[in-house]
């Protein structure tokens, strides 16, 4: 690490906001799996996308089948999972890029460093709070019937802990509409935004 300095690049964060017309952000779904985050990280960036904001969605697949491809579901890779998520977002919000990133993030600790990782004022958590009950019913890629079976083991919410958000940004769960909760999640990133 001694032999690693910052190069002077001339473009700066600021710079590369103003050419935006907005700054970078990191919208952050947590939640468990088959909570609705990958459907309102897509929705949302689609509204955003309308209004020539400069998205990018970061969700388990397209970065466990890649970057993290080496990764499996232990406490430490999870956590490792998610550093990784961390300092790929603040290149991206660097970049000038509204991210939406979607993953269970089971721990509060992974999601704090996330959060310290692209700056407080860069990042919105949203907690999309839906039931175990409701997640099983709709049991998307059948993770619940392969852990309920122990095909599958360290899954969130069933043989693996999740600790839910203190004090999210914001709270959406199965009461909401995919557009009531687009709707919510919209406003106050754009707030966040300013917009130029």
């Amino acid at each position: 690490m001694n032999n690693i300095s910052k190069y002077p690049y001339q473009i700066t964060p600021q710079e590369r906001e103003k050419l935006n017309g907005h700054k970078g952000l990191l919208v952050f779904f947590t939640g468990l799996s088959g909570a609705g985050k990958s459907t309102l990280a897509n929705a949302l960036e689609y509204k955003l996308h309308q209004d020539h904001i400069h998205t990018y969605v970061l969700d388990g697949d397209n970065v466990r089948s890649g970057i993290n491809k080496n990764l499996g579901f232990s406490p430490e890779d999870r956590s490792e999972n998610n550093r990784r998520i961390g300092e790929i977002s603040k290149l991206f919000v660097e970049a000038g890029l509204v991210v939406l990133a979607a993953f269970v993030s089971p721990y509060e600790k992974d999601r704090a460093f996330i959060k310290h990782t692209v700056g407080k004022d860069n990042y919105i958590e949203v907690f999309v709070n839906t039931s175990l009950k409701v997640c099983e019913a709709r049991d998307v890629k059948g993770l619940y019937k392969k852990a309920r079976a122990g095909v599958i083991t360290n899954m969130t919410g069933i043989s693996a802990p999740y600790e839910a958000p203190k004090q999210p940004d914001l709270e959406v769960s199965e009461v909401h509409s995919v557009e009531e909760a687009i709707a919510l999640v919209f406003a106050h990133v754009i707030n966040r935004l300013a917009i130029h």
